[in-house]
């Protein structure tokens, strides 16, 4: 039987990557990358999300980790074909450590490694029981005082901080602390989600009525239990949280709903937190292990400060507490911000009668979503992906496969392809005084929101209100001051208002952290998400991936957890394992813990 070139060429690649690391020797594994090369490890060598860029980051991190996972190996995984495109390989792998199984990607140029993706998959000896290993549920057989599976909950639920303490606490019920807290409970992880709220699902309920996904069905499923084929692209906020509460019911996690956490502190000499929370309106002290803050990505709500707030007479609210546009027909309303938020809100006003001004401080980057989701997203996320095979692992898999430091040059060109299809739109938006930008570099959406999460809207219909002129636009000013009626800007419009939405984004993470813990643990850890792109509120140096996100932090014992949808599902996979590997005491040593350059 005749080996395919490329099978051959990409196995010969693996072989030498074999030898030299069972030989260890680690200056030849180097020279088996390019001179510009990258290789994202996420938890399985560096127990840490890290991308190592070049030749000398990749020697310097097997120097120190490689005795901690060896014996290593790298195969190809032969149900997925290996692609050569333009003398560029790419294929999936299978990857074997001391303690875990593991799942990679590899691009290889002229012999040589570009790019390489190395995840944990599994931990040995502490699989999820899933496909052969799945539990029997029903006890066959006879004894006395046999326990139903209703009983056994139960009584995990009334024990389960009271009687006996969680390895892990999670902060926060919304889709990341859900996603976590599903995976931890498959790794028979002992853990609590706490949450502020009377229902799980409640985040998403208690938005403003218009809200609604704008990433897709394809993009957004949880953790084991994918959205039915008949789930709409776009889900409705209630539609979310109804997912949200099932989902918290049927994956059977300890979810303490109307529950407030008060403080915490972490006890050096015990190596445990002791927790405050306040479970209907009783103090409860727990002692967790490991704490999670799943707060939100965006973490506490930006409200700017402006002259004349204490005078104003109408009322003011943060787009996070806008309850929607029922109570404000007949009424003025200025929403200050422009992304998002601010274009969701001013459209719902609209519809609902309100006499609405959008004030526009800086200017926004907009996609139309039928474009974003051709051009941007189709070919992972869609049903034709799904047709062509793209299942939502191999999909997730793909996007973390792309290092963050050559992403935006993939991007860019599928941007450009956006402006020329949608170059009429944008005439219009900025013929009516909307300022556009495609962000610092052109690259777009996905940048933009892993750079500063923030400074987008995909747009659902508003641009068309501001275009035509039913929403009205103030842009490139800012505000002067509040009236006691009237919002007055710097440009010497005074706009009348009822009701001020300010839709102006959120704080960095550690600002819970502040609050819930100390401001120095905050400090300690320092400044949640962006990658030190040194472009607009991303500043410099260079990081690589995503701040204290998903990996360990400065502060022992302290995780953050968050992001969209897609991120939730992907990333928390990773965090449960490293989660795991402390509960049953492996060896864990990490490679490059996160440094602090920006604190809040």
């Amino acid at each position: 039987m005749q080996t395919d070139p490329a099978d051959a060429a990409l196995d010969a690649v693996l072989a030498r990557l074999n030898t030299a690391l069972g030989n260890k020797e680690i200056d030849a594994v180097a020279g088996l990358f390019q001179d510009e090369c990258y290789w994202r490890d996420l938890v399985l060598f560096s127990w840490n999300l890290r991308t190592l860029e070049g030749r000398d980051q990749i020697r310097e991190m097997l120097t120190q980790q490689l005795s901690q996972v060896e014996p290593v190996r790298f195969t190809r995984d032969e149900r997925e074909a290996v692609s050569d495109e333009g003398g560029l390989l790419q294929a999936w792998l299978h990857i074997d450590t001391n303690l875990a199984r593991g799942y990679g990607h590899i691009r290889v140029k002229d012999g040589k490694i570009w790019t390489l993706l190395t995840t944990m998959s599994e931990l040995k000896g502490h699989e999820e029981p899933s496909g052969t290993r799945r539990p029997k549920g029903a006890e066959h057989g006879h004894h006395r005082d046999r326990q139903t599976w209703l009983e056994k909950r139960e009584q995990e639920a009334a024990e389960l901080g009271y009687q006996t303490q969680p390895y892990v606490l999670i902060i926060g019920g919304g889709q990341g602390g859900i996603a976590l807290g599903a995976r931890l409970r498959q790794l028979d992880v002992p853990t609590i989600i706490i949450e502020k709220n009377e229902r799980a699902g409640d985040s998403w309920r208690k938005r403003y009525k218009s809200l609604c996904l704008h990433d897709p069905v394809w993009y957004d499923h949880l953790p084991y239990i994918p959205f039915p084929e008949n789930w709409p692209v776009f889900a409705p906020k209630d539609k979310v949280g109804d997912w949200l509460e099932m989902y918290t019911k049927v994956m059977e996690l300890n979810y303490w709903t109307s529950s407030v956490c008060q403080s915490a502190r972490y006890d050096e000499q015990k190596k445990e937190w002791e927790v405050t929370v306040l479970r209907d309106g009783k103090p409860v002290v727990l002692r967790p292990k490991q704490l999670v803050l799943a707060t939100g990505m965006s973490g506490k709500p930006n409200i700017p400060r402006f002259p004349g707030q204490d005078e104003f007479q109408g009322e003011q609210q943060h787009s996070s507490q806008h309850p929607g546009p029922d109570a404000y027909r007949g009424k003025n309303v200025v929403v200050i911000g422009a992304n998002n938020s601010a274009h969701d809100i001013c459209a719902a006003l609209w519809e609902g009668g309100a006499n609405v001004t959008m004030v526009q401080r800086s200017s926004t980057h907009i996609v139309r979503s039928d474009t974003l989701m051709d051009i941007g997203l189709g070919g992972l996320y869609s049903e034709q992906a799904l047709a062509n095979g793209m299942t939502t692992r191999k999909a997730d898999l793909t996007f973390a496969s792309l290092p963050y430091k050559i992403m935006a040059q993939f991007q860019i060109p599928l941007y450009d392809q956006m402006r020329e299809r949608d170059a009429e739109f944008y005439g219009k938006l900025e013929k009516a005084g909307f300022m556009l930008d495609w962000g610092d570099d052109g690259s777009g959406l996905f940048m933009k929101y892993l750079r500063r999460g923030s400074g987008y809207y995909i747009d659902v219909g508003a641009c068309d209100l501001i275009i035509d002129g039913s929403i009205k636009l103030q842009s490139g000013t800012d505000v002067s001051h509040l009236a006691r009626e009237a919002v007055v800007l710097k440009n010497g419009v005074t706009l009348p208002a009822d009701l001020v939405v300010y839709a102006t984004g959120y704080g960095s993470m550690n600002g819970w952290a502040a609050d819930l813990i100390s401001p120095e643990v905050a400090d300690k850890v320092g400044k949640c998400w962006g990658l030190g792109s040194d472009t607009t509120k991303d500043p410099g140096p260079w990081e690589g991936e995503q701040r204290n996100m998903w990996k360990p932090t400065q502060q022992e014992g302290l995780w953050f957890h968050g992001g969209n949808l897609h991120q939730s599902r992907h990333y928390s996979q990773y965090l449960s394992l490293q989660l795991k590997a402390r509960q049953v005491g492996l060896p864990v040593q990490v490679y490059g813990v996160q440094e602090v350059h920006h604190k809040r």
